[in-house]
């Protein structure tokens, strides 16, 4: 039973992590003049930023 707040926080984490990204991946697309670029970019960032805070999460306990 006391596995599942842990579930639901560590799909917060990613979804944290994948809106940074994108948002980091839209100014990125705007410098690069290039939007699909930048998004994809960010996705990949923002999923790497998710996983580490989701691995982080996991030493706790």
């Amino acid at each position: 039973m006391d596995r599942e707040p842990d579930r639901n926080r560590s799909g917060q984490y990613m979804g944290w992590g994948v809106g940074i990204g994108l948002a980091i991946g839209a100014g990125i697309g705007a410098a690069i003049d290039n939007i699909a670029l930048g998004m994809g970019i960010g996705i990949a960032i923002g999923a790497g930023i998710g996983a580490a805070f989701q691995a982080r999460g996991d030493d706790d306990g």
